[in-house]
């Protein structure tokens, strides 16, 4: 079997996640105790104990996420399963932070830091309820690609994330993408709704918050990972340290290619991928872009059991 390890994005995010592997794993603990010390602030409390609402804050909801799945990874490897028994590893979004922190090439108090940045960032990047994003279930790329061109009409709308065969993101101004709901539905989607998002991330509107990672980046120390990352940017793995730095500052902006990196993990021999973190959506997506890769999602102390069994 060839393995990847994959890290979930924002969306994925609940209260209690993480608490169980905390305490049944002193690694996983370690990992949320050095994340509310690089923030100055107890964000394991807030995880743990708080309300939705504000955990689900774009600044709150990125390092949280990202600690609940070095959380994960920390109590694997802790039973003798590390990163390096994966042959690739990639993230959603802010989950290529959480795969870059994961094969260490950044470390865990820089990772959260610059989460907690880029969130604030992207949160500013659109004054509230300016910018939108939708889901379109049911057409290909391409599809929506044509659909969010013809929405735009001199506003911004874009393909924002394209997750699987059948689900793509689009983003962009309120009015372009609530267009593009309607023009999708004319030409066949399944459905298209507006998602639940407090900015239209992944889009030419986020240039603010590219250029504030460009800045917050160029002052972190960045390895090459311990295992080639899949770059959303790319679709395919990348390694060297300054390239993984500019295509950070890229994804901001630039649409988030999953299918085509499973489609590429694939094509490498992948026949594994286990979601690292919180929630199952990665592995929905996984099993509708290729059937034949066998799918676990760890982010309880007992996934990590059944895992470290499997081998």
């Amino acid at each position: 079997m060839s393995r990847a390890f994959v890290f979930p994005g924002q969306g994925a995010q609940a209260i209690g996640m993480g608490k169980d592997l905390a305490e049944a794993y002193p690694a996983a603990r370690a990992v949320f105790d050095e994340v509310d010390e690089a923030l100055g602030e107890k964000l394991s409390d807030l995880i743990w104990n708080g309300d939705i609402e504000t955990l689900t804050l774009t600044e709150n909801a990125q390092p949280a996420l990202m600690a609940m799945s070095l959380a994960a990874i920390r109590a694997l490897a802790s039973e003798g399963v590390g990163v390096d028994s994966a042959a690739f590893v990639a993230g959603h979004s802010l989950g290529e932070y959480s795969a870059l922190a994961a094969a260490e090439a950044l470390s865990v108090t820089d990772t959260a830091r610059l989460l907690r940045t880029r969130g604030k960032a992207m949160q500013q990047a659109v004054p509230v309820g300016e910018g939108a994003m939708a889901a379109v279930l049911g057409l290909d790329l391409a599809a929506v690609q044509a659909v969010a061109q013809e929405a735009a009409q001199g506003d911004v709308c874009a393909a924002a994330n394209d997750n699987d065969p059948a689900q793509v993101v689009v983003s962009g101004t309120k009015a372009a993408v609530e267009r593009a709901v309607e023009i999708a539905k004319g030409k066949g989607a399944k459905r298209a709704l507006l998602l639940p998002v407090s900015a239209p991330f992944h889009c030419s509107l986020m240039q603010p918050a590219a250029e504030v990672m460009a800045e917050a980046l160029a002052q972190v120390d960045i390895k090459a990972p311990k295992v080639p990352v899949v770059a959303n940017v790319r679709a395919e793995a990348v390694q060297d340290p300054a390239e993984i730095r500019a295509l950070l500052v890229e994804q901001v902006t630039h649409s988030v290619r999953w299918r085509e990196s499973i489609q590429w993990m694939a094509g490498q021999g992948v026949d594994e991928i286990w979601e690292i973190g919180a929630g199952k959506a990665l592995s929905g997506m996984v099993r509708r872009i290729e059937k034949s890769v066998a799918v676990r999602a760890i982010g309880a102390p007992k996934d990590v059991a059944e895992a470290v069994a499997a081998g």
